[in-house]
């Protein structure tokens, strides 16, 4: 076996675009320092909103071809973001569908994501994580980031083949144990002065009064700055992460650096990225806020 990269990432999301929301100047980042980064992409996002109409014909309620587009998209946004080992988690005979919402009939479709074998979805992630032995996993938090059942599916996978992958009674393969496991989060801190507006209030109640509304504040993913233990300082890899976001042009609706939520209010794209370190202990070096600057720190094998 060739030497392997002395650090190596893994990062599991639900479907193409997230990965880059979430993580991209992390993924730019570790791969400018040579380390092996590697995207399991559980579905290709068949079930999602196109918001260019243009494009519309690709929706499921139509062509249901936005599966096979969102291929082209993801593999664009990882050639702005220097990653070449991206696959899908399902194999051509087994394909995990795009779950929609909770209670659609997506949801119930006997193909989705969410209703597969958690030990089998979970047991192709064994077989990627004893092939490239990462020391660090990345996907969501218990509840999806915000709720999404792909993401929660994910997740549960993400960490029910990181335990598989260390068990040696468990399918083939030489056991494999992770190191560090992280979630993603937002810091309530990091919304304040990351919101703008188009209205002249809440513009200046948002600069003047570190004002965040309440209902930004209320996603799952937005978490007591507290509890976030972990900063990527990823701002010189933001062009990247601008780029790749740019490519998922399905789904995404960026101004500039602004990520557009609703036709008021928008965040301020950044490459400071966030994480709850959930295994592995902290090691330095530290922000102002006692937040671990490197995913890796601390990391031996």
């Amino acid at each position: 076996m060739s030497e392997l990269p002395p650090k190596r990432l893994l990062l599991v999301h639900a479907h193409p675009d997230d990965e880059t929301i979430n993580n991209g100047a992390t993924m730019a980042g570790y791969r400018a320092q040579g380390a092996a980064v590697t995207l399991v992409t559980c579905t290709r996002g068949e079930e999602g909103e196109v918001l260019v109409a243009s494009l519309a014909h690709l929706a499921a309620a139509r062509e249901n071809t936005l599966g096979t587009y969102r291929e082209t998209e993801l593999a664009i946004a990882m050639g702005h973001l220097g990653v070449s080992d991206y696959l899908f988690l399902g194999s051509p005979e087994r394909q995990y569908r795009d779950s929609g919402m909770m209670n659609t009939p997506p949801n119930e479709n006997p193909d989705c994501f969410w209703k597969a074998d958690l030990d089998e979805a979970a047991g192709r992630l064994v077989t990627v994580i004893r092939d490239r032995k990462p020391q660090v996993l990345i996907s969501y938090d218990d509840f999806g980031g915000y709720g999404h059942p792909d993401h929660i599916k994910a997740h549960q996978i993400a960490m029910r083949a990181a335990e598989l992958a260390n068990d040696p009674h468990f399918g083939t393969g030489e056991p494999w144990e992770i190191s560090k496991i992280y979630w993603s989060a937002i810091p309530r801190s990091a919304l304040h002065g990351s919101l703008t507006s188009t209205n002249f209030f809440v513009r200046i109640a948002i600069k003047l009064f570190n004002y965040v509304p309440s209902k930004w504040l209320a996603l799952p993913f937005v978490k007591a700055d507290g509890v976030v233990t972990t900063k990527f300082d990823g701002e010189k890899y933001l062009p990247q992460k601008l780029a790749a976001l740019k490519s998922h042009q399905t789904q995404l609706i960026i101004n500039g650096d602004l990520f557009n939520f609703s036709k008021r209010l928008a965040t301020r794209i950044g490459g400071s990225e966030y994480y709850i370190r959930v295994k592995g202990e902290a090691a330095g070096p530290y922000d102002k806020n006692g937040r671990e600057l490197d995913l890796f720190a601390g990391v031996t094998e």
